[in-house]
């Protein structure tokens, strides 16, 4: 019947499941504030059972990101390319790579980076193809790049291509389909005019900003010849964002701690782990599947669901764990800085347009394992329904009850709830003890002589943490869903570069 209904009534269900997240945080948000004075048991009891939520996902990042930064660091130190000579000494150098930069009004200094960055990576440069995938509306300042970019790198990589992205009436400006555009003229040069068969060719989409370890291609090269399905897998290393760590303003410097860990954690957790920001698949695969949707704003989780439910759920992401290093949001001006991490977090939030079309494929697909999809489906709603709602539950809901319902607050549960949850979350902050100690551990060095008050200030700034989290996380998360929710879509907006 839901199958059903859900193909008689495209429209209406799409509605009703973009609704359904901001629905679901709203409720969540304001139930502490009106089941205070009706249900204040019930309050007290989802203030506890969220706590210890909070709780055991500390203590999870807390855990599986210490194993996973000593699992970068041998990984940083291993010999890929003599591991790969040695098991596959027939076919080590058979595969190739395409990377396509998709890039809108980045500085030349910004691609410059990125191309030379790709120059030091230890699989053999021959068989890297590069696709720089500018926007034509970026106008003379894209030609004028790309003419720079090709004189300066020529004969460095096996190719160096530069495209122009058109504006094509019915497609959604921004990263999804300027990829789209990139991998599919890198196709036709590679495989079309130059034949080399399609099955053994990845293809990377990386960020304009990203850097990778050198050792990455040769990590990724191993992990497809090792694998038994690498036509059914993506590969994810660990994004962390220590390109100008240094340079972007407290605030900011400490979200990108908690980001970069959190980002080395989720690569120990296989059932929830979904590719983001720059990450490799087959050329092979995204082929079959008509490469990336171009109607779409958030890439990567559509990637892969659509590759999920169209593998039937034969289809998983491949952790390497090794670095590829990103800028955090940067301006010219402080303000600027924190208006380029609003629009950013906001971007991100809005990934919860997605969750219509997994909900919808989640109904409709058939012959793909039932509690697998489920699992798989559920974990992502809960990231994305719980993203604005997580800071309120954890700052201001235990105090609501006893506050607001005097007389509720006179019971033995209604003075102990605030103790109950602070024990909880004061518990909770191990995983904050465990994510400065990894992050400065792996944080580049100063680029300037230190003080003795730097020292200081460092840990200082993630006392931030409780205002930040307001800012920039629940605020961005209830907005994007809020306009979700009312049908007032966000457009890719480009954010000041430096």
């Amino acid at each position: 019947m839901i199958r059903t209904y859900i193909r008689r009534h495209p429209v209406k269900t799409q509605r009703f499941l973009e609704i359904l997240p901001g629905f679901v945080s709203w409720s969540l948000i304001l139930f502490p504030f009106w089941g205070s004075f009706l249900f204040p048991e019930l309050v007290a009891y989802y203030v506890i059972t969220f706590a210890v939520y909070w709780l055991y996902r500390s203590l999870s990042i807390a855990v599986l990101s210490t194993v996973a930064h000593f699992k970068i660091k041998a990984s940083m130190k291993f010999d890929w390319v003599a591991d790969i000579k040695k098991d596959f000494p027939q076919k080590w150098d058979s595969l190739h790579h395409i990377i396509v930069i998709p890039t809108y009004q980045e500085p030349l200094s910004t691609l410059q980076r990125t191309l030379t960055s790709l120059t030091k990576q230890s699989y053999p440069l021959s068989n890297l193809h590069i696709m720089l995938s500018f926007e034509e509306r970026e106008g003379e300042a894209a030609l004028e790049k790309s003419t720079q970019l090709k004189t300066e790198f020529a004969g460095i990589f096996g190719d160096l291509w530069t495209t122009l992205h058109p504006d094509i009436h019915g497609e959604v400006k921004g990263k999804s389909s300027n990829t789209s555009w990139g991998a599919k003229q890198a196709k036709k040069l590679l495989i079309d005019e130059k034949g080399l068969p399609i099955e053994s060719v990845t293809i990377t989409s990386e960020d304009a900003d990203a850097l990778f370890h050198h050792h990455y291609f040769a990590a990724l090269t191993e992990s497809f010849l090792s694998i038994a399905k690498p036509y059914n897998t993506i590969w994810q290393g660990g994004i962390v964002f220590y390109n100008n760590i240094w340079k972007v303003p407290p605030p900011i410097r400490v979200l990108a701690s908690v980001f970069s860990v959190t980002q080395i954690y989720i690569l120990m957790r296989k059932d929830r782990l979904v590719n983001f920001s720059t990450y490799s698949t087959s050329l092979k695969h995204v082929d079959e599947i008509g490469y990336w949707d171009t109607d779409v704003i958030p890439e990567d989780y559509r990637l892969f669901f659509k590759s999920y439910f169209a593998k039937k759920g034969d289809f998983e992401v491949e952790p390497i764990f090794l670095p590829i290093y990103a800028d955090a949001p940067e301006a010219k001006s402080f303000f600027g800085s924190m208006h380029n991490q609003y629009q950013q977090l906001q971007r991100w939030a809005w990934g919860a347009s997605d969750d219509a079309y997994i909900i919808k494929q989640y109904i409709l697909a058939e012959g793909v394992p039932f509690w697998d999809k489920t699992i798989r489906v559920f974990k992502t709603i809960e990231d994305h329904f719980l993203w604005p709602v997580n800071w309120f539950a954890i700052t201001t809901s235990a105090i609501l009850p006893p506050l607001l319902n005097s007389q509720f607050g006179r019971t033995t549960i209604g003075k102990t709830l605030p103790q109950t949850t602070s024990i909880l979350l004061t518990l909770s902050l191990i995983s904050m003890v465990v994510i400065f100690i990894i992050d400065a551990i792996n944080r580049p060095p100063r680029p300037h002589r230190r003080n003795i008050f730097s020292y200081i200030f460092q840990p200082l700034e993630f006392l931030l943490l409780p205002i930040i989290g307001f800012f920039f996380s629940a605020l961005p998360g209830i907005d994007a869903h809020t306009r979700l929710m009312l049908g007032k879509y966000i457009e890719y907006k480009v954010t000041e570069k430096v």
